[in-house]
């Protein structure tokens, strides 16, 4: 990918004359068997980089001094703008999702979904995203289906406010099945130190608010699949009763990235946790941003839920509990503010088009934190 190599090649050699074999001959001799042969297509990785390279130039910021092309991206804090900077840095993958982008044949959106699910994170700390690394694996390279992956990623980055800096792919013949690749995202932003938000001031009596999720996200899809195209066997481009597109959009609807709304809030209140609702929902994420000692009380109807989750419980008979421990349930990041600043908060998130609301608060609690979800 952007600065990386295909297998052992190197992709920024560009166009030029036959290369030269380093015994001395040749290349293109018939000289026994290549690494073509073998399943490692250098020309192919050569293609796909020229393609990608100006989707990574669109997501650029000034402090870059050097991204696509070399054997390391370089990018430079500017002198002055920090006064104790720390970087916060994450790194995650999009999971089994990737299995309905491969039966769908549609690769568009799992990318936005790689910089969404690690920005989300370093993000809970209060910092800003700076720049993103990619990796993608594949036993074939398919120039297309991979172009469109890297252009997900760089909209997700300009969605970030990120740069997309560099990225490796690796062509690896056998390792995977034809048609089928693994992503996995690296993420590096900045705080300043007296700014990190770690909930160690978060107390009862203060308020929990709610930005609502696309849907899915990124996690669950192990669940999700077995109920819904294993067991059920639904197409993935007919319309479930419930739904209101087909199956296939649905559960291909990118994870939302917060980056920009939260660090404008950041801005407005003092914001004293943020959780990234992942993999073991709200029970599993949200006391992470909480201090001992601690609950959160949430109210299940104080945010409205995407039809799927619906779909995916009804249809797989699948427990409230599990559900809630399994995927987001229409929450992608809570944040914790005094109650006095919550209607500031609101105003702030509803006047740049998000949707958000009071959603529970906090309580005191025995030991470890927790949380629960009342009906």
């Amino acid at each position: 990918m952007p600065g990386g190599t295909v297998a052992a090649a190197n992709p920024t050699r560009g166009r030029r004359g036959p290369r030269q074999d380093p015994l001395g001959g040749v290349q293109g001799r018939p000289v026994g068997t290549t690494y073509k042969q073998s399943g490692v297509d250098i020309e192919a990785g050569d293609a796909f980089v020229e393609r990608i390279k100006p989707h990574a130039a669109r997501t650029t910021r000034p402090e870059v001094l050097a991204g696509v092309g070399g054997f390391g991206g370089l990018f430079a804090l500017p002198p002055g703008k920090y006064q104790a900077p720390v970087l916060v840095a994450g790194t995650d993958g999009v999971g089994t999702k990737l299995k309905v982008a491969f039966l769908a044949g549609r690769h568009d959106t799992v990318g936005i979904d790689l910089v969404a699910m690690s920005v989300n994170d370093i993000l809970t700390c209060g910092a800003e995203p700076l720049f993103f690394l990619d990796y993608f694996a594949t036993g074939k390279l398919e120039v297309d289906a991979a172009a469109e992956v890297v252009k997900g990623i760089a909209l997700g980055c300009e969605q970030a406010g990120c740069a997309l800096l560099g990225g490796e792919t690796a062509e690896m013949p056998g390792f995977y099945a034809r048609g089928e690749y693994d992503v996995a995202g690296f993420c590096v932003g900045v705080v300043e130190r007296s700014a990190i938000i770690d909930g160690k001031t978060v107390k009862p009596g203060d308020a929990l608010i709610g930005l609502t999720s696309s849907g899915l996200h990124s996690n669950g899809y192990s669940l999700a699949r077995k109920v819904l195209l294993d067991d059920a066997k639904l197409p993935l481009d007919v319309t479930p009763l419930g739904l209101d597109r087909p199956l296939g959009d649905a559960l291909l609807e990118p994870t939302r990235i917060y980056v920009k709304d939260a660090l404008a809030l950041c801005q407005a209140v003092k914001v004293k946790g943020m959780a990234h609702i992942t993999g073991s929902g709200i029970p599993g994420n949200l006391p992470r941003c909480l201090p001992d000692g601690t609950r959160a009380v949430l109210n299940e109807s104080a945010w409205k839920k995407p039809a799927i989750f619906d779909l995916i419980a009804k249809t797989g008979n699948v427990a409230r509990d599990e559900m809630f421990s399994t995927f987001n349930m229409g929450l992608g990041l809570i944040v914790v503010v005094a109650k006095e600043d919550v209607a500031q908060a609101l105003e702030v998130l509803r006047g740049r088009g998000v949707e958000a609301s009071e959603v529970g608060r906090v309580e005191a609690g025995q030991g470890e934190a927790t949380a629960v979800i009342d009906p």
